[in-house]
């Protein structure tokens, strides 16, 4: 990822849904070094946290909110208008499953699913303009599509964000003033067809084996070993013991 701030049109917020929050906390904690901040908040909120990489805002973790939302992380895109742009996503052949809601005077957030069904979120910024840190280990790094519609994927994402497309056979890899930021992947035979499209985060860190050993004593399956991309980054691909894919990436080669 390029970004080193959040700009508007590009990845902005990572939040993990769960059963279990409290064994996310301890997980992601043990792992990157995350320090959970409750928000001062009503209890309608919820018991959604801040999850801090010293004393930067990184991640959060939240409950699930209602049936048949599953485990995962989530990612969220930036916007200057919610509104407008859950309209954008409609019309461009997407859909929205939370409507334009207000989050404790911090911004305005949509849920919104494109064509194929992959999830992710939109977040307007009042007070909180997303993330407060990028690509330092321990922190988000790169966010990646997995899909098995690539080309309906190339219309629908440039359309709603103005994102640029760098094209390539294998993986194209999407951008802002071709500055990338993610990438995407077509899902083939390899994923059994239970297994959704959808967005995987991927975590900057500073040695990729360390940390996948560190997450498998931790309880986490790997999906992905170490594994040395041409061309590209050290990367691995974990499931944690909650049961949310994510992946990590050596900090420093993103993009």
């Amino acid at each position: 990822m390029k970004q080193r701030t959040v700009t508007v049109g590009g990845p902005c917020w990572v939040e993990h849904g769960s059963s279990d929050p409290d064994g996310a906390k301890r997980f992601y904690g043990e792992l990157f070094g995350w320090q959970a901040a409750e928000l001062d908040a009503p209890p309608e909120a919820g018991d959604y946290t801040f999850m801090k990489l010293d004393g930067a805002i990184a991640a959060a973790v939240a409950p699930l909110y209602g049936e048949g939302q599953p485990t995962g992380w989530t990612v969220s895109f930036a916007v200057d208008d919610a509104d407008a742009s859950a309209a954008g996503i409609s019309g461009a052949g997407g859909s929205i499953v939370v409507e334009p809601t207000e989050a404790l005077g911090l911004g305005r957030f949509v849920v919104a699913a494109d064509p194929s069904g992959a999830v992710f979120g939109l977040w307007q910024a009042y007070a909180l303009a997303g993330v407060e840190v990028l690509n330092a280990p321990g922190a988000l790094g790169w966010v990646e599509l997995l899909t098995r519609d690539p080309d309906g994927a190339r219309a629908f994402y440039p359309a709603v964000f103005g994102w640029t497309v760098r094209p390539s056979e294998v993986y194209p890899q999407w951008g802002l003033a071709d500055a990338d930021f993610g990438g995407m992947l077509t899902m083939d035979d390899r994923f059994p067809p239970q297994v959704p499209a959808h967005w995987l985060p991927y975590f900057a860190v500073a040695d990729v084996d360390v940390t996948v050993g560190r997450a498998g004593n931790l309880g986490a399956d790997v999906l992905l070993p170490p594994t040395s991309m041409p061309d590209g980054p050290r990367v691995a691909v974990l499931r944690d013991p909650q049961g949310a894919a994510f992946a990590v990436h050596l900090a420093g080669a993103e993009g």
